[in-house]
């Protein structure tokens, strides 16, 4: 059955102790990009065994791992690709040992997801974050351009290198969609934007680690029935955010969870009837009353909010599948 998890970073903060008070006490955590000792790497067995004791020490369960070792000569297919694939490749077989199932990545080169707004107004003086294709500004990368074919191929290449390591871990690869789903932004192409590029994903490498990360504030961009989607690609589907926006590809903005384009429940009925037996979680949250936007999408109180949505739909949806 689907269960409920929060991004929970890997340093303490005020998160932790918010989502246990929520009743959230599965993680999706990150790297310990700021406690490696002398002589170890991003994917080391020793910092991030340590990194998951931190986790359980304070009472979660670490599900997914939702960050990324450097990547970008790999998605660029440039000089020392294979050194950071190296990197990726030793990360999985760590994460199978420590029994992590699923790795969340994405195949976003030079920048990741991109906003033009970080405080855009929304309901009762919240602010949320917006994007207009119009305002991207020109020094958002100094790398030339490149093309979607190419990506393709440096993918094709990364997906080789790195599956069996993740079969014999019995890790998921769990592909991020781009955000925002256009191409190109400023010369650079992105391929994870339509749901037949996640079809062509899943064909260019049969297995049942290639799997997808069902961001649902994207995919709702590259559909008008996303339920449809869900149940298209179901057991493809290792993880979920669950967020929504108001808009297109090209100008919207995040919304609360209650007040965007798509249908919530309509979504929950379908992981439900796909059998998704993975973690969700919410994503990019309204910033309200009494917290801070520094890090915008992600403030704190906003998530109590969403968590409760999110818990009331999954009770009610799972609630008419029970004999009553």
């Amino acid at each position: 059955m689907l269960e409920i998890a929060e991004f929970i970073s890997p340093t303490p903060s005020p998160v932790w102790k918010l989502a246990l008070q929520a009743g959230v006490n599965l993680a999706v955590g990150g790297l310990p990009f700021d406690s490696l000792k002398p002589g170890e790497r991003l994917g080391d067995l020793a910092p991030l065994t340590r990194m998951k004791q931190t986790y359980e020490d304070a009472g979660f369960e670490l599900r997914v791992i939702e960050a990324r070792p450097p990547l970008n000569k790999a998605k660029r297919g440039l000089d020392g690709r294979d050194e950071e694939i190296d990197v990726v490749c030793t990360l999985l077989e760590s994460m199978g040992k420590l029994g992590i199932p699923v790795w969340c990545y994405e195949w976003m080169t030079d920048f990741n997801w991109v906003r033009t707004n970080m405080a855009t107004p929304s309901r009762g003086g919240s602010v949320v974050t917006s994007f207009n294709a119009a305002d991207v500004p020109d020094n958002l990368t100094s790398n030339p351009p490149i093309g979607e074919e190419e990506l393709w191929t440096n993918l094709e290449y990364f997906l080789k290198r790195v599956l069996p390591v993740a079969e014999r871990a019995g890790v998921k690869l769990s592909m991020h969609p781009d955000d925002p789903p256009i191409t190109p932004i400023r010369g650079v192409s992105r391929i994870m934007r339509a749901v037949d590029n996640y079809q062509r994903l899943l064909d260019l490498a049969p297995s049942r680690m290639n799997t997808i990360t069902l961001c649902q504030g994207n995919f709702t961009l590259m559909t008008d029935d996303l339920p449809a989607v869900i149940r298209k690609f179901g057991k493809t589907i290792s993880f979920v955010h669950f967020r929504d926006v108001r808009g297109v590809p090209t100008q919207f903005e995040e919304t609360w969870h209650d007040a965007g384009k798509t249908d919530m429940l309509a979504c929950m009925k379908a992981y439900r009837d796909i059998g998704f037996d993975g973690v969700l979680r919410p994503d990019h949250v309204p910033t309200v009353e009494g917290d801070s936007n520094d890090n915008a999408g992600y403030s704190a109180f906003g998530r109590l909010y969403a968590i409760g949505y999110i818990r009331g739909l999954h009770e009610a949806v799972y609630a008419e599948s029970q004999p009553s």
